[in-house]
């Protein structure tokens, strides 16, 4: 049911590849080129817009720290979401609209209950607004895999992880995010 070490490694590889990408996008930026004149031309557009946004939120730095969420509040999100022994509407608490997955969630559980401990480790967190994203690396019994940018949304005072950050998590399982 789970994937075999080195296929999870590629897997992981290519979410964070899509992940950065997407995030570049989205204004948030990335290193990574790409091969075609397009895509660098795209790229270089997403990282100048992601300097001038960095540089506009590195003055709101210090407030936004204040009210951002810490590395380990964040890995307290995703060490409650792969506890087998934590109970689902638990789970469900931690993510936005977290109801919604709550099917896959308890598929997610009852892998991860013959599978062993996953860990998490959460750095350098970015605030923009209500979002918080950050890099992780997430380690199983058969290895750590790459760091992959995760997001986190401030709903209500607590930060949970995003719908597209569980779908990313359920995704590595085999379980469809539908």
């Amino acid at each position: 049911m789970l994937l075999p070490s080195r296929a999870l490694r590629v897997s992981v590889a290519t979410v964070a590849a899509a992940a950065a990408v997407t995030l570049g996008l989205a204004g948030c930026g990335s290193d990574d080129s790409s091969d075609t004149a397009a895509s660098t031309s795209a790229v270089a557009s997403s990282a100048a817009a992601a300097s001038s946004t960095a540089a506009a939120s590195s003055s709101q730095a210090g407030a936004d720290n204040a009210a951002g969420p810490t590395p380990a509040q964040l890995q307290a999100t995703l060490d409650k979401l792969a506890d087998p022994a934590t109970p689902t509407a638990d789970k469900t608490a931690v993510v936005v609209d977290g109801e919604k997955r709550a099917a896959a969630i308890e598929q997610l559980t009852q892998a991860l209950a013959g599978y062993g401990k996953l860990t998490f480790a959460v750095s350098d967190v970015t605030v923009a607004g209500n979002t918080a994203t950050a890099p992780t690396v997430i380690t199983s019994p058969n290895g750590a895999a790459p760091a992959i940018p995760l997001t986190w949304e401030n709903v209500g005072g607590s930060w949970k992880l995003s719908d597209a950050t569980a779908c990313t998590l359920l995704g590595f399982a085999q379980i469809p995010c539908a």
